[in-house]
């Protein structure tokens, strides 16, 4: 494989790992969303400098590219499209995001960064996913900070990386 193709993916939500809901001192707000001031610009650039290709994994779906890549200085990024809501979702205790990236991610090497990531959601992984994962729940009251950041590059410079929470799923 070459290109992006050949790159592991890192699927990123927004609230809680971008826009945390700490106690702040945040700027103030002043767009029809004032919780956009909570995004830490210099996360774009630590983020695009990791390597792989960022998609985003949130229910801000393309709004995430009208919104909250310009502040972060990304460019549009890829949009997990989420399927419609089913019976099914959340049994076992699974992430109802879980099984939509598992079948983006389509067997290749992949970070998911959220606030919502549970044990659950890295057994069923474990048991479904052929190459390597590493589900990273990040505090939502921290959002993404510098630890999280050391356990992304090192998953990806080859290590295992231990989320906050749990190891890498391979």
């Amino acid at each position: 494989m070459t290109g992006s193709a050949a790159r592991p993916l890192l699927y990123l939500d927004v609230d809680g790992p971008l826009i945390p809901f700490g106690a702040g001192p945040y700027p103030p707000g002043d767009d029809a969303n004032p919780l956009l001031a909570r995004i830490d610009p210099s996360l774009g650039p630590r983020l695009a400098s990791l390597g792989c290709v960022l998609v985003w994994a949130t229910t801000w779906m393309e709004e995430a590219n009208e919104c909250v890549a310009p502040r972060l200085g990304l460019p549009d990024l890829p949009v997990v499209q989420w399927p419609e809501p089913s019976d099914a979702d959340g049994r076992g205790g699974i992430h109802w995001k879980t099984p939509a990236l598992l079948a983006h991610a389509a067997g290749r090497p992949f970070i998911w960064v959220d606030d919502e990531i549970t044990g659950a959601d890295r057994a069923w992984v474990a048991a479904r996913h052929p190459g390597r994962a590493l589900l990273h729940r990040v505090d939502p009251g921290l959002g993404l900070a510098e630890p999280d950041l050391a356990a992304l590059r090192a998953w990806f410079g080859g290590g295992a990386g231990p989320g906050q929470d749990g190891p890498a799923v391979r």
